[in-house]
């Protein structure tokens, strides 16, 4: 009940929200909440471990190992959006505390760990793409915008949710793995007229 009205009450008020209305929103008295969690600071670490693998869970589940790349990154976009859009609270809360710096290393590490599978699927998607030199965090930030904004689309526009998704994943797999194709570039062409 804590970690669900922590939720709910950052993704509303932001981090500075009072320890006292995370515990009236719970339903539980503000000592009650310290029997659980010491301080805050150990609160949002936790808070943020659960997001993490929650959506680490909903990206990986049923992924179809036994189908080509390109599946299986569309496979876990999927499940990322479907995550995202589906309670746009722990949206708002995960983003406020993946920034944070209350969040300490070991809870990174633990919520970092919950995504590994997505990290090699990144790394064997982009090998031939133009994005295959780029620091794997740039390339998970271009990823997250695009999915950020794909998200944004869904819920403000559900019944076409399933044309977002496409559309979205199509950007971010031209951004990141169509390979780079030889030719004269635009620039040339444009000298050739």
């Amino acid at each position: 009940m804590i970690i669900a009205a922590a939720t709910r009450v950052i993704a509303q008020r932001g981090l500075n929200a009072p320890t006292a209305l995370i515990a009236n929103e719970a339903g539980v008295s503000n000592g009650s909440l310290f029997t659980y969690f010491e301080t805050k600071t150990d609160l949002l670490n936790q808070l943020y471990v659960e997001l993490k693998g929650e959506m680490g869970s909903a990206v990986l589940d049923g992924l179809p190992t036994d189908q080509g790349v390109r599946e299986q990154m569309a496979h876990a976009w999927t499940g990322w959006l479907r995550w995202a859009a589906s309670d746009p609270d722990k949206r708002r809360a995960l983003a406020q505390l993946s920034v944070s710096d209350e969040i300490g290393p070991e809870s990174r590490t633990i919520g970092g760990s919950a995504l590994i599978g997505v990290a090699s699927l990144l790394e064997r998607s982009r090998e031939n793409g133009p994005m295959q030199a780029a620091p794997l965090g740039l390339v998970v930030g271009l990823m997250n915008a695009v999915a950020e904004a794909t998200v944004d689309f869904i819920i403000t526009d559900p019944a076409n949710s399933d044309a977002h998704r496409i559309a979205g994943f199509e950007a971010m797999w031209r951004m990141i793995a169509d390979p780079i194709r030889p030719g004269p570039s635009r620039i040339q062409r444009s000298r050739k007229k």
